[in-house]
């Protein structure tokens, strides 16, 4: 109200009322400057705008004559506040909150929004939060309590919010309900504008009181409730006895601090219990420092607010900003706010256009947009940058744990800190890159919902390393991805991806330190980036990017690529390997199954198929306490599963991937070396799975079986071959897992010989000294012991020949296509059946890139009866998550990713398995005369030539060549349709027909007769004027029963 005083004099107080007041001030002044629940002298305001009012959760300390409560009332929704009178003795507040909508914990909260405030929202847990005013009110009377509710929920809940007014004198009691003050919705759906005035005069019992109390107060409503704000507190009254004119109240921060080049803006504001604050001005300011905007108070006591503007402008430094407020009455008061405006550092200024900050060590001020949140930090970008394409506009903030408070995708924060590089790893690589990081930091908010447009770029890069002026931001890489890696899928959230395909080992396919290879690893190093789950955690559940069949394949693809944010990291799970840039994904990643799981092997031709198989240790005696293994006797030796459990598991994958080979003879690679027990039990497995007597083992050599833990052994079909003597072993000591060689012979009389061979391992352990050092050539340690066993086994295998000229080498070499071990024994006179019939052979996965380890290589001589050979992927391309190992794994690791093990042939091992078609038949050949020729038990290659013949095939699978149509008029006397087969190609080519459509066009015509299918020849063709001259007559065979694709090639 407007006092009326005597013109020529103000009146004054009662002594009685300056002693009360004394009396007050006294009080005060004895009691800590921030005890919350002290009575607060009249006039008291509270908007909230000074941040630092509230700084820790259920902490009112700094907050002068307020404290909020939680009332542990009524568990259901939808109680009148008006009937809760109980008091509250629980201190309650949440701190530093951002969003209304998304945060609904319910309690008492501050909510640093534009225009900040503390609020109330009811739930099962916090019954009916409030707050309690603490007012000194002697020597006041008609005591008026005003405030502002406010909707702060702009969702589309909308339930009945009700606040009350209550309240009570001294400290102890219920408290009283004030109708006048009750609100029974305060808020509305979908709205955040809302406000609800409440203006209320206290009963005269709360006139002239030491203590009283003023609770606002809402209940658990029903439904989802919604946060309602209680702002611009005023409280004041009339002074008992007249007279005395009461002062301006201010409320203004001590201290904001902005950014120079940005600038901003706080508010500040003053009411007056008996007057109308209608008047600001600001003292002597720096240019750029203005009062942009003022709303005066509307009635006495009401509160008058203003806006001071900080432009972009003002220079680095601290400034007192005075602010003076008058009244209608002619009365002035002033506040001083001191002004900071602090050098900002923008991120492109710290991540500068190098590989290192220029700032590093440096304490900065930086501000950015959240664009990911890792589980140690965070990572904040320039919304704007600085145009310059070296400097990256992004960067990492570390926080070791997985930030909240203010940090939020969207938010825009002012961030000060320390500058850091920080290396990933110990090697070279990671070395000269190190990832530029802000440590030690603090963070405030500037804004929220924001956004940042991702940069789209491509790879390969134009030049390694030039990731390096991305790093910290948000890109999308629109170049088509593939899946290279997923060793570390499950163990670290990783996968390794490249652009233009999968990355291939130089050195499988040129020689190491030759410009090609060098040109393929700088091409390598330019496609490839880590795909990162943005998790510092080990074996994350979920195993991130896992597809269809829980499985993800190398060589499946991105083809729209991937969207994220840029960082370093190893590739590996050692500190010295290799690292690359990463991307950490902020959009769904979904795989394309690009490389489709083979169900069975590649066809590869012939009539005997060799094959290898690494059976990734292969112990029947199980890795537990007790075991003992070859060749310390101790369980140190021991590889193979941990468990009775795991090795079925590990039988479960391998038994059918061996038996899905189709191969005759399998060389072993990776088998307990105890005798012949291991091979012994993986035969009698495959057998119970094949058919008694379908797989037996290869003997021991007599000269032993070498020094590891493993060996190699060899196993076969006896239905299909025989063995040729005792097999033998290299006793070279060169080799501490010799090679061993088995001869065999096909049932037509055919020979041939296997050597499974496994080199010693690229590892460098052992330390290696003197040629074996890892040159850095790509070849890994102890080369130069691989080059010595490879031209051991070149003599070996000069042995083997005094009895079959045709060998097949076979094993895991420990060498990709063209390291120097491969070019000793190609050199030599060796055949690469792999790089003959494979454009990109590979067998295994290692830093992202593929080769094949595992080889086929074979004499000359058998070389020329090659027919195929391939890899079949059913290992190399599969996550090692997937294997039969249980730990790692729930329910093992209860905190770990799920089991995917299922028991199939996918991931029995970590190498492909090798499969080589061999055509050994027994060539069989007729003169010019009218021949008789009779076939083997086995499998014959029959040519009558000219003349009229009688071929009888006998056993196996035989083939009947006709080379001219002088070949004729033969018999076959046996010919069995789907086994036996006519080969007419050089026949069919010597007239210029095609085999495609001989029969079609007449020219290959099948006419049954008494004595058999006749097959006959007619040059021109149905359409000429020739005969068509009988070939071959099949005894005992009709039309309908020869099928001439199959037959015939037809």
């Amino acid at each position: 109200m407007n006092l009326l005083r005597p013109p020529a004099a103000y009146a004054r107080l009662p002594q009685s009322l300056i002693a009360r007041a004394c009396l007050a001030l006294c009080a005060s002044a004895a009691i800590p400057a921030f005890a919350t629940e002290l009575p607060q002298p009249l006039p008291f305001a509270q908007d909230w705008s000074n941040a630092a009012l509230l700084s820790a959760n259920n902490n009112w300390s700094g907050v002068p004559g307020i404290v909020g409560y939680v009332v542990s009332g009524p568990t259901t929704g939808g109680v009148d506040p008006q009937t809760v009178l109980a008091p509250a003795t629980t201190p309650n507040v949440t701190v530093n909150q951002t969003n209304p909508v998304s945060y609904q914990t319910g309690g008492v909260a501050e909510f640093a929004l534009t225009n900040p405030v503390v609020a109330l929202a009811g739930s099962n847990a916090q019954h009916a939060p409030n707050i309690v005013l603490h007012l000194d009110t002697r020597g006041w009377q008609s005591v008026r309590v005003s405030y502002l509710l406010r909707d702060l929920d702009s969702s589309a809940d909308n339930a009945v919010q009700a606040v009350a007014l209550q309240y009570r004198i001294g400290t102890s009691g219920n408290f009283i309900n004030l109708p006048a003050g009750y609100v029974a919705d305060a808020t509305t759906a979908g709205s955040a504008t809302q406000t609800t005035p409440v203006d209320v005069v206290l009963p005269a019992a709360a006139n002239d009181q030491a203590h009283v109390q003023v609770r606002i107060l809402t209940t658990n409503a029903s439904g989802n409730d919604e946060w309602v704000g209680v702002d611009d507190i005023a409280v004041a009254g009339t002074p008992i006895g007249g007279g005395v004119n009461a002062p301006i109240a201010t409320n203004c921060p001590a201290n904001v601090a902005f950014d120079t080049g940005v600038g901003g803006s706080f508010n500040v504001s003053a009411s007056d219990s008996d007057s109308v604050v209608n008047g600001a001005t600001l003292g002597a300011v720096p240019a750029g420092i203005t009062l942009s905007s003022f709303t005066p108070a509307t009635l006495d006591g009401g509160s008058a607010s203003g806006t001071i503007g900080v432009a972009a402008s003002v220079p680095a430094g601290t400034y007192p900003v005075q602010v003076n407020f008058g009244n209608n009455e002619l009365q002035t008061a002033n506040c001083t706010v001191s002004v900071t405006v602090s050098g900002l550092i923008t991120i492109p200024q710290i991540q500068g256009s190098g590989a290192t900050s220029p700032r590093d060590g440096q304490q900065v001020t930086t501000r950015g947009v959240v664009t990911r949140i890792n589980s140690n930090g965070y990572f904040l970008q320039d919304p704007v940058g600085d145009g310059d394409p070296t400097t990256s506009d992004g960067i990492f903030v570390f926080t070791s744990s997985t930030p909240g408070g203010v940090v939020a995708v969207g938010n825009e924060l002012r961030v000060t800190g320390t500058v850091d590089e920080f290396a990933v790893g110990s090697g070279a690589q990671a070395l000269a890159r190190p990832v530029t990081e802000i440590v030690n930091s603090s963070a405030s908010l500037i804004s929220t919902g924001n956004s940042i447009a991702p940069l789209v770029i491509t790879l390969p890069e134009i030049e390694e390393g030039e990731l390096e002026r991305y790093e910290g931001m948000l890109v999308h890489i629109a170049s088509p991805l593939t899946a290279s890696q997923n060793y570390f899928q499950g163990r670290y959230g990783q996968v390794t991806l490249s652009a233009d395909g999968r990355l291939e080992k130089p050195t499988n396919r040129h020689p190491a330190n030759s410009a090609e290879a060098l040109a393929m690893a700088d091409d390598n190093a330019r496609r490839r980036i880590l795909l990162d789950d943005g998790s510092s955690i080990q074996n994350p559940d979920p195993t991130p990017y896992i597809g269809a069949n829980n499985t993800l394949r190398a060589g499946d693809t991105l083809p729209n690529g991937v969207t994220g944010v840029i960082d370093y990291g190893l590739a590996t799970n050692n500190s010295d390997g290799l690292s690359d840039y990463r991307i950490h994904p902020t959009e769904a990643v979904n795989f394309v199954r690009s490389n489709p799981r083979p169900a069975t092997p590649p066809a590869v031709g012939g009539n005997v198929r060799v094959a290898s198989f690494n059976v990734l240790n292969y112990f029947s005696t199980i890795d537990q306490s007790g075991a003992s293994c070859f060749p310390s006797g101790t369980r140190s030796d021991c590889r193979g599963a941990d468990s009775a459990a795991e090795l079925t598991r590990q039988r479960d994958k391998i038994i059918p991937a061996i038996n899905g080979l189709g191969a005759d003879v399998v060389g072993l690679i990776e088998i307990e070396n105890n005798g012949n027990g291991a091979t012994q039990d993986l035969v009698n497995r495959l057998n119970a799975a094949a058919g008694a007597g379908t797989w037996a083992a290869a003997a021991l050599p007599p000269t032993g079986s070498g020094s590891d833990a493993i060996r190699q052994a060899i196993i076969y079909k006896p239905a299909r071959v025989a063995l040729v003597g005792g097999s033998v072993a290299d006793s070279n000591p060169v080799h501490n897992r010799p090679p061993i060689a088995q001869g065999f012979a096909l049932p037509n009389g055919e020979r041939f010989a296997v050597v499974v061979n496994h080199f010693k391992s690229k590892n460098c352990d052992p330390a290696p000294s003197g040629g074996n050092v890892d040159s850095g050539d790509g070849q890994g340690c102890y080369n130069a012991s691989r080059v010595q066993q490879a031209q051991a086994l070149m003599q070996f295998i000069g042995q083997l020949q005094a009895t079959t000229g045709d060998v097949a080498v076979v094993g895991d070499l420990n060498a990709y296509g063209k390291e120097d071990p491969i070019l000793a024994l190609t050199n030599a006179g060796l055949v690469d059946q792999i790089a003959r019939f494979n454009p990109f052979g590979y067998s295994y996965v290692f830093d992202g890139e593929s080769g094949y380890l595992d080889h086929a290589l074979t004499t000359a001589s058998l070389s020329a009866k090659v027919t195929g050979a391939a890899l079949w992927t059913i290992n190399a391309d599969e996550p090692s998550i997937i294997d039969y190992n249980l730990e790692f794994k729930q329910p093992a690791c209860a905190n770990c990713g799920p089991d995917y093990y299922s028991p199939t042939v996918y991931r029995s091992s970590d190498h492909d398995p090798v499969v080589l078609g061999l055509s050994l038949v027994k060539a069989i050949n007729g003169g010019g005369n009218r021949d008789t020729l009779v076939g083997t038990a086995g499998d014959d290659r029959l040519t009558g030539g000219a003349g009229a013949d009688t071929l009888t095939g006998g056993g196996g699978s035989d083939v009947f060549v006709y080379t001219s149509l002088r070949d004729g008029i033969d018999t076959i006397t046996d010919f069995a349709p789907g086994t036996d087969r006519l080969d007419l190609s050089a026949l069919l080519a010597s007239i210029n027909a095609d085999a495609g459509t001989a029969i079609a066009q007449g020219m290959v015509r099948l006419v049954d007769t008494p004595a058999g299918l006749s097959v006959q020849i007619d040059s021109d063709g149905s359409m000429g004027a020739g005969v068509a001259r009988p070939l071959v007559v099949l005894q005992g065979v009709t039309a309908a029963q020869f099928q001439p694709a199959r037959d015939a090639g037809l």
